[in-house]
């Protein structure tokens, strides 16, 4: 993960590019290379907190450009500080996570919707998976990611599921000759139980938890590996 810098409207500005090269394959939720496809590079870059561009996909394609990315890839926006990131690692699977908690709650509010660009995400997962997935395993790896950070601002003591501008990105490997892609990513599954413990921890890792929240992982207490960890009193 390469971390920029740039100078926009008087604001020094960061960045994180992660140059991932051929050979993978992404789902993506971002306003740049959104959807299913092959990309070969991940952009997360930070903006003002009162960015009005209409324009975000072309104005990440340059920034991107400008670093040296080439050929198709994701480009995601935050107002959070992007240097302030965290990471998680399980067997393999590994998360990047930047976070920023302004503006919060959940996802099934009395609210009404509003048909205008979303302002840009204040957290977004991107992680990689060095295995091959299916379509199918592809999108239930985007839910198993975006439930482990549900459960990951649960543990740092928020209440909420997240802001109204998340993004996620999942990258995995383009199925070799005679490799079989893996069918399921749900958190049960083998390659998803370890995207999931990846992500929490680097969403954990990413938030400030909250005076008196528990940090205390659902993870931690279901894994007999982790469970010494485990103050005694919290332990079932």
């Amino acid at each position: 993960m390469r971390t920029l810098t740039r100078v926009e409207c008087d604001e020094q500005l960061a960045a994180l590019l992660w140059r991932a090269g051929s050979g993978w394959r992404m789902i993506s939720s971002a306003v740049l290379g959104g959807g299913i496809g092959e990309r070969s590079w991940v952009l997360n870059a930070q903006v003002s907190h009162g960015y009005s561009r209409t324009d975000p996909d072309a104005h990440l394609a340059r920034l991107a450009q400008e670093a040296g990315a080439r050929g198709p890839g994701v480009g995601l926006m935050t107002a959070a500080d992007v240097l302030r990131y965290g990471r998680g690692d399980d067997d393999g699977v590994e998360a990047v996570v930047t976070a920023g908690l302004g503006v919060h709650g959940w996802a099934a509010t009395p609210a009404p919707g509003t048909p205008l660009p979303p302002a840009p995400g204040t957290i977004n997962i991107i992680a990689a998976l060095p295995t091959a997935l299916t379509d199918a395993a592809l999108v239930n790896a985007a839910t198993t990611a975006t439930e482990a950070k549900v459960q990951a601002l649960l543990d740092s003591g928020y209440d909420c599921s997240g802001t109204p501008t998340d993004a996620v990105c999942v990258a995995a490997r383009i199925p070799r000759p005679g490799e079989e892609p893996q069918s399921f990513a749900g958190p049960r599954s083998l390659w998803g139980a370890r995207l999931a413990r990846a992500v929490h921890a680097a969403v954990c890792a990413a938030v400030e938890p909250v005076r008196g929240g528990s940090r205390t992982s659902a993870a931690a207490m279901a894994d007999p590996r982790r469970r010494d960890s485990v103050p005694r009193q919290q332990q079932p």
